[in-house]
């Protein structure tokens, strides 16, 4: 079985490196499909998210592909929500059989909402840009405040299933700020990503729920995927992959749900 973890994460990772869909969207369920624990998977794929995305950081920052501004303003909803999400699940302290409940309908809904967000990104992005002149005048308090809600959501969702920092994160931003640039608006999402999914990872590991032998057997191969797929990065044409990453994302959150 460490054999297949690591090449689980050597091929998500490259996925992640080709198409840039989060890594939680796809490991989670995978490792579900291993008979991992629910809590247990959420709980080793955020640190693993954490320590993938951490040099990612490294990279946009040196091309000044982030918002640090904007990155403060999103981590002052989701840290305190992420907290407050670990402090409820620690003080309730449910039965194993509710909490896998509990975050399998979760992960189900997250992630059909990441395919979603994956197939009609086009669309949403093309309605942004078309509402840019609307979301320009919107006074700066009001964008600020929606942005520290969108924060908060995310936070919770991260928390609960690993899912939605990057995907989810980053269409929210592009309907908040039309006019940025792409790649700042993904750079963005991902400094914030870091610290969001290190606590929760930390936070979880703290409840119990966390694999460190299977956290680096992850992480032994997905670190040399993600090279190998962003050195080929655009080899699979992008609207042939990402439909069939949103379909198989689909199919396994509405079998969750159900």
């Amino acid at each position: 079985m460490e054999l297949v973890y690591v090449i689980s994460g050597l091929a998500v990772g490259f996925i992640v490196g080709m198409t840039g869909v989060g890594g939680g969207s796809l490991m989670t369920p995978i490792l579900l499909f291993f008979g991992i624990n629910p809590a247990t998977a959420v709980g080793t794929d955020l640190l693993y998210a954490a320590i993938t995305k951490a040099g990612g950081v490294l990279v946009h920052h040196r091309q000044r592909n982030i918002d640090w501004h904007l990155t403060g303003w999103l981590a002052l909803g989701s840290l305190p929500a992420a907290l407050l999400t670990l402090w409820v699940l620690h003080t309730w302290n449910p039965d194993v059989h509710t909490l896998n409940a509990i975050i399998k309908r979760s992960l189900g809904f997250a992630l059909m909402l990441t395919a979603l967000a994956i197939i009609f990104k086009q669309q949403l992005l093309n309605f942004a840009h078309k509402a840019a002149p609307g979301w320009i005048n919107m006074p700066r308090k009001a964008q600020l405040g929606a942005t520290v809600v969108t924060g908060v959501v995310l936070g919770v969702l991260v928390t609960l299933t690993s899912i939605g920092a990057g995907a989810l994160g980053t269409v929210a931003l592009f309907m908040l700020y039309p006019l940025m640039k792409t790649t700042r608006l993904v750079g963005t999402e991902i400094a914030h990503a870091v610290p969001l999914t290190l606590i929760a990872g930390l936070g979880h590991a703290g409840l119990g729920n966390m694999d460190w032998h299977l956290l680096g057997n992850l992480l032994l191969g997905s670190l040399p995927g993600i090279y190998v797929g962003s050195r080929l990065s655009g080899g699979v044409p992008d609207k042939y992959l990402r439909p069939l990453l949103a379909v198989m994302l689909g199919i396994v959150g509405t079998k969750l749900v159900m």
